[in-house]
């Protein structure tokens, strides 16, 4: 295949969104929305540009490159690697997202170089990335690739033969979920009542962004172990540090970027710890769809129905906080079948599934 021209050129982090050299940074947003609408068919992923900018520009616990592409001088698509700053790091995540009408012409295979040198020269061997793979049309005669996990499957699909054709291999399969919060309040009422009776020797604690100092470190610990305690499958993932700075880093980035989260913890009342803990999220538009971003509870406090305790007390807090967004998304990987549980029974559908890809190298 003959590569269509087109040009890479790294992405200008302003300052702010109306500075004057934030044209690059808008029209990336404007194309990564798009993108996600044409992938997902609705808006339940987009942000505005004063969402997004705190998450790009410095940041001591994750180095972020960024690149967009042109073709005909118009933004079209945007390439990222995020390198983790845990010491001894093999880890590059990477994306290359393009509009549809610029897909098939060699510039995702073109640019997938950069990424690799990229990685390369910050002493990577393992690059990791996501990508949502929609269901074909009911009917439709497709090839499934499934997980080694034995645990879901996707479509071999366009995004699926790229990511083969670049040396990946799937590892997991996660499925993404969607809550209609008009039908399901009651059903959520009755399974918090359940949890509690379940959940002796510990409280239902609930914040807004920044976290309160009584529980920044044990919830700065709590954070820490997503990357330990999650079903990871065949990834490589760090273990993280995480101290009061970095805590306190991670909540401003979302408090200066005008976002809504609330963050729903199971306290042990022993210890006076994090034990477990929800997070929900919102942008500007109280409309928009939430995300349900971490979700854990410790494996050593596992067994007492923390996880349905924590989940039914979000969303139900959540609904004072934000009446007006209807609708909730949330990610777990099709092997966690204690969360999916909880999740199916409070009224969570599957709305799509995404494939987590891996390359080491050589």
């Amino acid at each position: 295949m003959t590569t269509a021209p087109y040009e890479l050129r790294p992405l200008t982090i302003p300052a702010t969104p109306d500075a004057p050299d934030a044209a690059d940074f808008l029209a990336m947003v404007e194309v990564r929305n798009e993108i996600y609408r044409e992938i997902s068919a609705n808006d339940d992923e987009a942000a505005t540009a004063s969402q997004l900018l705190p998450h790009f520009q410095e940041n001591p616990d994750n180095d972020k490159r960024c690149w967009i592409v042109l073709v005909d001088g118009n933004v079209v698509g945007r390439v990222i690697v995020d390198l983790p700053a845990e010491e001894d790091s093999q880890v590059a995540y990477w994306m290359v997202e393009l509009l549809e009408r610029v897909q098939g012409r060699g510039i995702g295979g073109d640019v997938y170089s950069v990424i690799e040198a990229t990685a390369r020269s910050a002493g990577r061997s393992v690059l990791q990335s996501w990508a949502e793979h929609p269901e074909p049309p009911v009917g439709a005669e497709i090839t499934r690739l499934p997980a080694p996990t034995g645990f879901g499957d996707i479509p071999l699909d366009g995004p699926a033969r790229y990511y083969l054709r670049q040396g990946h291999t799937l590892e997991q399969v996660d499925r993404k979920s969607v809550l209609d919060l008009d039908g399901s309040l009651d059903t959520v009422r009755s399974l918090f009542a359940d949890a509690t009776g379940h959940a002796a020797g510990y409280r239902v604690e609930q914040w807004m962004l920044p976290t309160p100092e009584q529980y920044r470190e044990s919830f700065a610990w709590a954070k820490s172990r997503m990357s330990t305690d999650a079903p990871a499958a065949g990834l490589e993932v760090d273990e993280e540090k995480w101290n009061v700075e970095r805590l306190a880093r991670h909540d401003a980035r979302y408090i200066d970027a005008g976002q809504t989260v609330l963050v729903t913890a199971a306290v042990h009342e022993e210890s006076g710890a994090v034990v477990a803990f929800t997070e929900l999220c919102s942008g500007a538009d109280p409309t928009a769809t939430t995300q349900q971003m971490d979700t854990l509870v410790l494996r050593e406090h596992r067994g007492h129905r923390l996880g349905q305790l924590i989940k039914c007390a979000g969303i139900l807090r959540w609904r004072e906080v934000a009446p007006d967004s209807t609708r909730i998304i949330t990610w777990n990987a099709e092997e966690n079948r204690p969360m999916l549980s909880i999740n199916e029974a409070m009224g969570f559908v599957p709305a799509a599934y995404i494939g987590a890809w891996k390359e080491v190298l050589d």
